[in-house]
């Protein structure tokens, strides 16, 4: 039993190709000089956490295993393929193959950037024993252009919705959460939604219907670097 940080890296990132003559993966573009995978695994490694599995894409799966195992000697790191984009949480099922009975996983998404450490609070040894899943929700004036999460009085989720025409809260789900190992059982429950991925949104929303799915809201930046703007706002507030 461990923790252990999945963190979804295959994404091409469609939006920042050309930007700075970017021809590869998002997660491979430099942040302040330092490429972006690497930013994010330098961010969780200050958490505390030093078992990771990247999922990458078959087209830059060597380079993301160079670029990062050269700069994390130390770390743990393992990686795996996900051979068709088919959403968050198939990505996130390619991790199965690492993930054992028991274990607590952080799941991130590699573009998303925080200006705190959203697991300090955490009792992650007393999380391993109960299980369940923990979101992570910020207060927003858009919350239609996010997931949106409703929780309760005692910090129990109640609902998600993906970017909702009428917004029933204003906390928008942020790209971490953590989640029990039978996360990867409960991934083979899921069917594709309307775009034909297998969404996050649907591996929470089973959490949430067995009352298992807790929120942790939180204050600081958050990061969503998808596209060029938002890579120079996160290159200004990691400076």
């Amino acid at each position: 039993m461990g923790i252990k940080c999945v963190i979804a890296a295959g994404g091409l990132g469609t939006r920042l190709q050309g930007f700075r003559d970017n021809d590869k993966t998002k997660v491979l573009l430099e942040v302040n000089s330092i490429p972006m995978i690497n930013q994010q695994i330098n961010q969780l490694n200050q958490w505390g956490v030093e078992e990771f599995v990247i999922i990458t894409n078959p087209n830059f799966d060597s380079l993301i295993r160079e670029v990062t195992s050269q700069a994390f000697p130390d770390l743990i790191i393992k990686y795996a393929i996900q051979d068709n984009p088919k959403g968050i949480s198939h990505a996130f099922s390619k991790a199965e193959q690492y993930i054992r009975t028991g274990d607590t996983v952080i799941f991130v998404l590699g573009d998303n950037f925080f200006e705190e450490n959203l697991i300090k609070e955490l009792d992650l040894n007393k999380f391993s024993d109960e299980g369940g899943c923990i979101i992570f929700t910020t207060k927003v004036t858009n919350p239609n252009e996010f997931g949106v999460a409703s929780v309760d009085d005692l910090g129990n989720v109640t609902h998600i919705e993906e970017k909702p025409k009428q917004p029933k809260s204003n906390l928008a789900v942020v790209g971490l959460y953590i989640f029990d190992s039978l996360a990867m059982d409960n991934i083979k429950k899921l069917s594709p939604s309307s775009r034909g991925e297998y969404e996050i949104t649907d591996l929470i929303n089973i959490y949430i219907n067995e009352k298992k799915c807790t929120n942790v809201e939180f204050g600081g930046w958050w990061v969503d670097a998808g596209t060029p703007d938002r890579i120079i706002e996160l290159e200004n507030l990691l400076t």
